[in-house]
Formats: structure tokens, sequence, C-alpha cells
């Protein structure tokens, strides 16, 4: 018995599953830190990161949660975000006495693994990236005379 089609779909599926959870995370925080702008000012401030930062936090959050949710740009958007939260374990949650700082660092750096994950084996299936790819073949290579 052939297994093949129920695993593709298996896989297309969990793949796609997987970018939305990840990716929701990311879209949450930057609504957040857009609605809050202050406070997440005040808050990166505490740990000696300048404001001027936020921006471009959230461009990587919003940006890249977005990319990764319909799966465009994968590599890249994957590449950022697994990036990003390596930055955010080492800048806000190194104080490694504390417990709650401890399973944010691990939640970080657990994220950071799953986008490198994506960063390797792409979108998926069901993705902006796999129907460019599909539109790609099947224009071929222009005959032009």
């Amino acid at each position: 018995m052939n297994n093949a089609p129920t695993t593709l779909r298996f896989e297309a599926a969990a793949i796609a599953v997987a970018r939305i959870l990840l990716s929701g995370l990311f879209l949450y925080e930057a609504w957040f830190k857009l609605t809050h702008y202050a406070q997440a000012v005040g808050y990166a401030e505490t740990f000696g990161i300048s404001a001027a930062a936020l921006p471009l936090a959230l461009i990587v959050e919003a940006g890249g949660g977005l990319f990764v949710l319909i799966g465009f740009q994968i590599r890249i958007a994957a590449l950022a975000l697994a990036g990003f939260c390596i930055s955010t374990a080492v800048l806000f949650h190194l104080k490694l006495s504390d417990g709650g700082e401890v399973l944010h660092f691990g939640k970080d750096l657990g994220l950071a693994g799953g986008f490198l994950l994506l960063a390797v084996h792409g979108a998926g299936q069901w993705s902006i990236d796999a129907l460019r790819a599909s539109f790609r073949q099947s224009s071929g290579p222009s005959k032009r005379p």
C-alpha cells in the first residue's frame, strides 16, 4: 500500500500549522508594541536598549511574522526571526538565576530552532513560495524567436 499522497498532505498541513503557530506570537507582539509603544520603549530601556531600536523590532516581528504566516520568502524571514529570537534571549533573558528568565531564554532558543528548520526545509506546499515555484515551472523558459 502506497501512503505517499497521505504523507505529502500531512507534511503540507503540519508545515502550514507550524507556520501559523510560530507567526502568531510575533504578530501579536508587534501589535502589542505598536499599541503600547511607550511601555515597550520603557521595557527596552531598562535593559539598555535604545528606543531607536523599537521600529526595527516592529519590522522584524510584523514583517517576518506575516511572511512566515503566508509562506513568502520563508528562508529570509525565518533566518531573520531566528536571529531576532537569539538576540532577544541574550539581551533580555540572560538572568539565568531567575527561573522565569530561564524559561523565556529557553523559549526564545527553541523558537530560533523552529525558524532554522523552516529556513532549511522551506514553507511547504501550502505557501506563497510553493505557488510562485509552480508558476515558474509551468511557464518554463521563454520561447522567443
